[in-house]
């Protein structure tokens, strides 16, 4: 039932469910654990691209993480506005590029800041002059310093800013069908707030981020077993041998009794671990505290 339907049929419009659009086509998604990391790994980025832009604009600024998405360039190209900055990165030995995507007039407000002015708010678009092209290369170089510092060793290839396209039909950063992990952000200067994002080929970072399900061949569970319960903690006592007790005696032990124990005075203390024998030793000291020293040991067979 659509959702026209359900408004016919009279479902209150609070108990519809929102529906979110499957693909079939392109059933990749980002996996729980990837998504987590570079989540993260995007939330700093925000934090220091803030910190950044706030020094170099002299305006109060603040870059927040919204969300982390996976989608074919050509999708990405396409939720992107006719006209918008985007700062081309190439990649050693990589054909495809990295974008760094603001709106210009987000640009033009920012270096109007930057160069003492009241930051004149436009709403237009238009492609940047020399000069402004110049400053933006300063902000956008602080950015990739963020992303680098950000991604850390999720992101080994160098990023270096290639040029600025301002139509994202044309920019032909990478293959249409090349998958590209997308950042969204908001900046904030000021009082003015303008959408963001930044996209880096898929391929650049999912290797580096493993495999979801990792799975290991069975053959060597034993040596695998065996090395971790070397490194287990367990409790070993030193004790005499015990003595057998009937549950009547135990009810009618009284204090002053006295118990026989069937060990030899001159016989080494049992070492047990979990009430299993395994050695004999004799007490001793080190320093000011008692110790035992172990005399013999034995092996029991594995049931």
């Amino acid at each position: 039932m659509t959702v026209q339907e359900q408004l016919s049929f009279g479902v209150p419009s609070a108990a519809i469910k929102p529906v979110e659009v499957y693909d079939f086509r392109r059933p990749t998604t980002l996996a729980r654990e990837h998504s987590r990391v570079l989540e993260l790994a995007f939330e700093t980025l925000g934090r220091q691209w803030g910190t950044q832009l706030t020094a170099k604009v002299r305006v109060i600024s603040q870059v927040t993480s919204e969300h982390v998405s996976m989608q074919t360039y050509d999708e990405y190209a396409a939720s992107l506005p006719p006209t918008t900055a985007m700062v081309l990165c190439t990649v050693s030995d990589y054909s495809s590029k990295a974008i760094i995507q603001f709106p210009a007039s987000a640009g033009l407000f920012w270096v109007d800041s930057m160069l003492g002015g009241h930051g004149v708010l436009t709403a237009y678009e238009r492609k940047f002059t020399q000069i402004e092209q110049a400053l933006i290369r300063r902000l956008m170089d602080d950015a990739l310093e963020g992303v680098h510092y950000s991604l850390g060793n999720v992101l080994t290839q160098q990023l270096s800013i290639d040029s600025i396209q301002y139509n994202a039909q044309f920019a032909q950063a990478a293959a249409t069908s090349e998958l590209m992990i997308v950042g969204h952000f908001v900046i904030r200067v000021g009082e003015r707030s303008s959408a963001a994002t930044i996209a880096i080929p898929a391929q650049l970072l999912l290797p580096q981020l493993g495999d979801t399900n990792p799975m290991t061949s069975g053959q060597d569970a034993r040596a695998r077993m065996e090395s971790q319960v070397v490194h287990v903690p367990v409790e070993v006592a030193v004790q005499l041998a015990p003595v057998p007790v009937l549950p009547a005696e135990i009810l009618d032990l009284a204090v002053g009794d006295v118990l026989k124990v069937p060990h030899s005075q001159h016989r080494p203390f049992d070492l047990t671990i979990d009430g299993k024998r395994f050695g004999e030793a004799a007490l001793g000291q080190n320093g000011s505290r008692l110790a035992c020293v172990v005399v013999t040991t034995e092996e029991n067979p594995a049931p």
